[in-house]
């Protein structure tokens, strides 16, 4: 069995346990309505199935932004090997989850890219800002 042929099985089995749905975006821009209101416009870079997972070595951290507290979990989104071009700060929001209702809306802010020859998935590490 070749390397190549046991790498192709361990992304098929990877994506078979990709249960929930999300959407990658990043901010390109901002409108303005009639009253004033911004909003951010966002450019799609993919969307399709995922797999959410608690990074089990990380801890959640407090930030004091002015007199907020955020509370700042971290975790991890593993999406298909063919999912390419994502960046620090671009954001993954959950769309569908198989098994967590509590899941979908919540956006998570990407903050580490993780990258290896013979990787099965495309695991990014994500922040998620609690109030």
């Amino acid at each position: 069995m070749s390397r190549e042929s046991v790498l192709a099985r361990g992304r098929a089995a990877a994506e078979a346990g990709m249960v929930d749905a999300c959407t990658i975006r990043r901010r390109s821009g901002e409108t303005n309505d009639a009253n004033g209101y911004t909003t951010p416009t966002y450019l799609t870079l993919y969307t399709g199935p995922c797999r959410v997972q608690q990074q089990s070595s990380a801890q959640a951290q407090q930030q004091d932004q002015g007199e907020d507290y955020l509370l700042m979990g971290r975790l991890e989104v593993q999406v298909p090997m063919s999912v390419v071009g994502v960046q620090a700060g671009d954001e993954v929001v959950i769309t569908a989850s198989a098994n967590d209702p509590d899941l979908p809306g919540r956006v998570l802010l990407v903050h580490d890219l993780a990258h290896k020859t013979h990787a099965t998935a495309r695991r990014l590490g994500v922040v998620e800002r609690t109030h």
